[in-house]
C-alpha cells in the first residue's frame, strides 16, 4: 500500500509542479530544516501511536505482564523518532547513539532466541504508523505535495538504516553464540577423549552447556584424506557429531553407533576421506574407542588390512585378529619364526604353499574338500600336503590347544614370506 501511495504522490506532484524525482541518497537533506519545528511537538503522541501499533500487530512483542519490556520498547521508539527529527534539523547529526540502540535490540533478539522476522515486522509497523501520522498532519497544515514525497522517502530510508543496524546486532549475537557453542563442544570433546577419563559428572555438565545429549554409548571415528581429497576436515557434518582433531587427524564422536546403519550412514558426508571406526563403548571409555580407531587407520595406511568393500569407513571390531597381532607385532613375528620354523626350511615356494594349505585347513576344520575349494586345487592335493605338514612338525597341528595360535601366526609368517607361491 505504501508503494502505491508513494507512486501516486509522485505522479500528482509531477502533474501539479512539473518536478522530477532527483532525491539524494540521504533524503533527509532534501527536507527544509525548518520543517522539523512542526514535527517535534507531535513526537510524544506519535511515539504512543507507534508503540500501540506494534503491540497490536506484532503479538510476539505484546507482553501485558511485563511493563518493563514495553517501557524499553517505548524508549527505543522515542530515541528513533527523536533522531529522525534531528536528522531533518541537522543532516550531519551523529548516527552513533541510535545505531547502537538498534544494534543492541537486534543483539537481544538473537540472544533471546527469536527470529529476526518479528523485529522486522515491528519496524515496518512502526514506520507505517509514523508515515500515516505525519502525512495526515502535513495535509492538515496544507504543506506542499513535494514535502509529503520527501518525508515518505526519508521514512523509508530511515527504516532501512534502523533495520540494518538491528540486523548487524542480530548477526553479531549469532556469531558469538555459534562461537561459544563450538568452544563448549571442543571442551566436551577434550573431556571425553582425555586419558585418564574425566569424571562423568564433569563431562555431563559440559555436555549440557554444549547442548549435546550425552549418550550411553559412542564410537570415535578418525579420518585421513584420500589422494586428491580432504582438507582441514569434512564439511557439512550433522550436529549430533562432535568434531575435532587428535594427533593431527580429524576425529568425530558419534553417539549411539549401534543404531541401524550406524557410522556407515556417514559415507556420503565423508566423501574425499577414509576413516576407521573404533569399537562402540560406554561414554566414559571414549579414549579406548579413539585408540583403536587410530590403530586401525594405521593398518589401513600401511596396506595391512583387506577391506570388506570399497566403503569409506573400516570398523576396528571387524579386524580384531589383525589389531591384536599389530599390537604385539614383534612378539608375533618372533613366535611365528619359532613355531613355524619347519616351513622356512622348505624354501619360499614350497613353504608358502604348505603354510597357505595349513591355514585354510585350520579355518575349515581340516575338511580337505572345503579347503581345496578355497585354494582352487584338488582335495587329494590338500590331503597330500597335510601329510607333509604332519611329517615336518614335531607337534600335532590338529591339536585344539594350539589351533588358535597357529591361525594367528600363519598370516604373520605368510606376510613375512610374501614372495612364496601360495597355491
Amino acid at each position: 500500500m505504501e508503494v502505491t501511495l508513494l507512486t501516486e504522490l509522485h505522479e500528482r506532484s509531477g502533474e501539479a509542479d512539473g518536478i522530477t524525482d532527483d532525491l539524494s541518497g540521504e533524503p533527509w537533506r532534501d527536507v527544509p530544516r525548518e520543517e522539523a519545528q512542526w514535527i517535534r511537538p507531535h513526537l510524544p503522541a506519535l511515539v504512543d501511536s507507534m508503540v500501540e501499533g506494534v503491540l497490536r500487530h506484532v503479538p510476539e512483542y505484546a507482553r501485558p505482564d511485563d511493563p518493563v519490556y514495553t517501557e524499553v520498547m517505548r524508549v527505543a521508539v522515542a530515541q528513533g523518532m527523536g533522531h529522525f527529527v534531528q536528522m531533518i534539523a541537522d543532516p550531519d547529526a551523529s548516527w552513533q547513539e541510535v545505531h547502537q540502540v538498534f544494534f543492541d535490540i537486534g543483539y537481544g533478539e538473537a540472544m533471546e532466541g527469536r527470529s529476526l522476522e518479528h523485529l522486522q515486522n515491528a519496524l515496518r509497523v512502526a514506520s507505517r504508523t509514523a508515515w500515516r501520522y505525519l502525512s495526515r498532519e502535513a495535509e492538515r497544515l496544507t504543506k506542499p505535495r513535494r514535502l509529503a514525497i520527501v518525508l515518505t522517502e526519508v521514512n523509508f530510508a530511515y527504516l532501512d538504516l534502523l533495520a540494518s543496524a538491528a540486523a548487524q546486532g542480530y548477526a553479531r549475537a549469532r556469531e558469538r553464540t555459534a562461537g561459544d557453542r563450538e568452544q563448549r563442544r571442543g571442551r566436551l570433546l577434550s573431556l571425553l577423549l582425555s586419558d585418564p577419563p574425566a569424571p562423568r559428572d564433569v563431562v555431563a555438565e559440559q555436555a549440557n552447556l554444549a547442548g549435546w545429549a550425552l549418550p550411553g554409548r559412542l564410537a570415535v571415528i578418525v579420518l585421513s584424506p584420500r589422494p586428491g581429497g580432504g582438507g582441514e576436515g569434512p564439511a557439512g557434518l550433522p550436529p549430533f557429531l562432535l568434531s575435532g582433531v587428535d594427533r593431527g587427524r580429524p576425529c568425530l564422536v558419534m553417539p549411539d553407533p549401534d543404531r541401524p546403519g550406524g557410522p556407515d550412514r556417514l559415507t556420503a558426508t565423508l566423501g574425499g576421506w577414509e576413516g576407521a571406526v573404533g569399537p562402540s563403548v560406554p561414554a566414559e571409555q571414549a579414549g579406548i574407542s579413539l585408540r583403536w580407531a587410530h590403530r586401525t587407520l594405521d593398518l589401513v595406511a600401511a596396506g595391512r588390512l583387506t577391506r570388506d568393500g570399497p566403503g569409506t569407513l573400516v570398523h576396528a571390531d571387524r579386524y580384531v585378529p589383525d589389531l591384536l597381532l599389530q599390537e604385539g607385532r614383534t612378539l608375533a613375528e618372533a613366535a611365528a619364526r619359532r613355531r613355524l620354523a619347519p616351513l622356512g626350511a622348505l624354501g619360499p615356494h614350497r613353504g608358502a604353499r604348505l603354510a597357505a594349505t595349513m591355514l585354510e585347513c585350520l579355518k575349515h576344520g581340516f575338511n580337505a574338500t572345503d579347503a581345496a575349494e578355497t585354494l582352487c586345487v584338488h582335495p587329494q592335493t590338500v590331503r597330500y600336503r597335510l601329510a607333509q605338514l604332519h611329517e615336518i612338525f614335531d607337534y600335532d597341528i590338529e591339536d585344539p590347544a594350539i589351533r588358535l595360535e597357529l591361525m594367528l601366526l600363519l598370516p604373520v609368517w605368510l606376510r613375512d614370506n610374501a614372495d612364496g607361491e601360495h597355491t
